[in-house]
């Protein structure tokens, strides 16, 4: 039986139209949903996935703020420069792009900003909501594997979660969110030993390591759920696709799923800042 390929593309565009109605309200209330993206530096990748971000939040109707600081910005003047768009009451959410030169403080920057406007789910203050359950804006990444099996009625109530990958905005912050809907999670990282046994034993396998087709079919239990978070050069995720796409009963595609929603969520959540504290701030 061939797998349920879990359509991220459907999912994001679905979200966004939604996102258009509730954008349009806003502006008639004279509030127009604002995300700030903070650039330092001239990386070439970094720039393009600043672009897609500004783009995507012109056409659902959003304002999209771009600060393009130069290589050498110290520390104190981007904290400086967080702190006027903490105050802009126009500004809804702030996105500080990664990387950052190697001069800056990188934790300090993601500390700076407000927790009404960490609409990335970068600062630890986000992190230790989310994990406690009443985060309102976890890391987009897992977010957006949220969305996905919420859109297509996984439920992970008592199935075992396998989530390959302990990042501080992704792994471990997906991890938190399943164990919060009552799923049984065990997170692997590089340490890990017998990476394929406990993988065997997953009913939900979140891909999340950052190595090209890394994870292999051979490893799955049949007929487990398998989300790939991974993206990598040659548009390949950290599963092996086709391998995997046999066992599985459900599967997202690289591209065209987990990626196309990361970014609807951070313009959800940025629409969610504006809904609970535009009105009062405007």
């Amino acid at each position: 039986m061939e797998p349920l390929i879990l359509n991220g593309s459907k999912v994001a565009t679905d979200v966004k139209e939604q996102l258009k109605i509730r954008v349009e309200a806003l502006k008639e209330q004279g509030v127009t949903p604002c995300l700030a993206t903070v650039l330092v530096g001239d990386d070439p990748s970094s720039a393009t996935y600043v672009k897609m971000k500004g783009n995507a939040c012109a056409k659902i109707g959003m304002e999209s703020r771009k600060i393009h600081l130069p290589s050498e910005t110290t520390t104190e003047e981007l904290l400086d420069v967080l702190d006027e768009l903490n105050d802009d009451a126009t500004v809804h959410g702030i996105l500080l792009q990664h990387p950052v030169p190697s001069q800056i403080d990188e934790r300090a920057a993601f500390e700076r900003i407000s927790i009404e406007k960490d609409v990335d789910g970068v600062t630890s203050h986000g992190f230790g909501q989310n994990a406690l359950g009443f985060g309102e804006f976890p890391s987009c990444t897992p977010a957006a594997i949220m969305e996905i099996i919420d859109y297509y009625n996984v439920d992970p109530q008592g199935k075992h979660a396998v989530v390959v990958g302990r990042s501080p905005i992704l792994g471990k912050p997906v991890s938190m969110m399943l164990l919060n809907r009552n799923a049984t999670v065990t997170t692997c990282h590089s340490y890990t030993e017998n990476l394929p046994a406990l993988v065997a034993d997953a009913d939900i396998v979140v891909a999340a390591v950052g190595k090209p087709n890394f994870i292999q079919g051979d490893w799955l239990k049949e007929g487990a759920i398998v989300l790939d978070a991974g993206y990598n050069p040659g548009n390949v995720g950290d599963i092996d696709y086709e391998s995997c796409y046999a066992k599985a009963s459900a599967i997202t595609p690289v591209p065209g799923g987990v990626g196309p929603v990361t970014i609807s969520m951070l313009l959800k959540q940025t629409v969610d800042a504006a809904e609970k504290y535009g009105k009062t701030n405007s």
